[in-house]
């Protein structure tokens, strides 16, 4: 009998290309409440089938598949969420994720990515106009209400920080602030710090609820309009700048910059909260990977590394640039001041 050849198969080539079924199960799960209905003890094909209003057949089939992807454990005919899974999808949970799913699958992110071919050879997104940067993409809505859980990390991380790097009186300009989480930790660790929250007005109804649930309404204003046109109404001793710059080119971020640095106060710091990979631009993997959903969703957008970065708020006259890994995030923070 001859032996079996040892080399390549095409078996991550085919993982890949059934991706899409492996997301479309695991938001299946989520949407069918599967990990909260585990959590309260439906742990059965037909007890978990009743609990989700589903048919015992095709429950089976997606807890086997869910099984096979990690997600879950089956110990005979039991199943038992994993460790993760239990954390971050079981809505009894402090840490639940889920609700990601409303942005990370909306219509228009998944649009984006149906044709990369075409994507590729013009260089842009195929979504209309600048894609998710288009004035008022009614998406952002979405992305302010569903995506906390992502950044209730990297939040709870620059609040004391910035209490501790300029404490007591001071203003902060939270840019495109979405959801508003970091202004508002900012002012929670701060009790003397005052917000003021620039976005689109109907994104900032959102930052808005968020400011009162925080208490901190009394000191979070709202500044409605175009981050890259309103006028700003500096100084400012903190300038927060989370997970907007990749949206858009380098000139386009360079004239921003310019903007931000006339609105500083003397001692004034930019704090620029990003997806950055390392110079080689492919690791870490997730910041690295960032590089492509830019180049889907918008028209100009990139993932930066740490130099590319500094050469633009250097351009700015933004001359001192540090930057540091947020903990147990995927994010890096850069520091910028004269």
């Amino acid at each position: 009998m001859n032996p079996v050849p040892h080399g390549p198969t095409p078996v991550r080539i085919l993982e890949t290309l059934n991706a899409f079924q492996r997301s479309a199960a695991l938001k299946a799960a989520i949407d069918l409440d599967l990990f909260t209905h585990l959590g309260r003890g439906a742990t059965t094909t037909g007890t978990l089938a009743a609990a989700c209003d589903a048919d015992p057949r095709a429950m089976r089939i997606l807890c086997d598949y869910l099984t096979v992807q990690g997600f879950l454990r089956k110990h005979e005919s039991n199943y038992e969420a994993a460790q993760d899974a239990a954390l971050f999808l079981d809505r009894s949970s402090p840490a639940y994720f889920g609700s990601v799913t409303n942005f990370l699958h909306s219509g228009p992110l998944l649009d984006a990515f149906r044709d990369m071919a075409q994507t590729v050879r013009q260089g842009r997104t195929q979504l209309p106009g600048s894609g998710t940067v288009e004035t008022n993409f009614a998406g952002w809505v979405d992305f302010a209400r569903s995506m906390v859980p992502m950044m209730r990390t990297p939040a709870a991380f620059l609040g004391p920080f910035t209490a501790r790097l300029r404490p007591g009186p001071i203003r902060v300009l939270d840019l495109a602030a979405g959801h508003g989480l970091f202004g508002i930790a900012v002012a929670r660790e701060n009790p003397a710090a005052h917000i003021v929250a620039l976005d689109w007005a109907p994104v900032l109804e959102v930052a808005s609820e968020n400011a009162v649930a925080a208490g901190v309404a009394d000191r979070h204003t709202l500044r409605p309009g175009d981050a890259l046109e309103v006028d700003l109404e500096g100084p400012y001793q903190l300038i927060l700048v989370t997970n907007f710059l990749h949206h858009f080119s380098r000139a386009t971020n360079v004239s921003l910059l310019r903007r931000l640095a006339g609105a500083l106060a003397p001692d004034g710091l930019v704090l620029t909260l990003e997806f950055i990979p390392n110079s080689d631009r492919v690791s870490p993997p997730m910041p690295a990977e960032f590089a492509l959903t830019m180049l889907g969703t918008t028209a100009e957008g990139d993932a930066y590394t740490f130099e590319e970065y500094a050469a633009m708020f250097e351009a700015a006259g933004l001359t001192q640039n540090e930057w540091l890994d947020v903990p147990a995030s995927t994010q890096r923070l850069i520091i910028s001041g004269r």
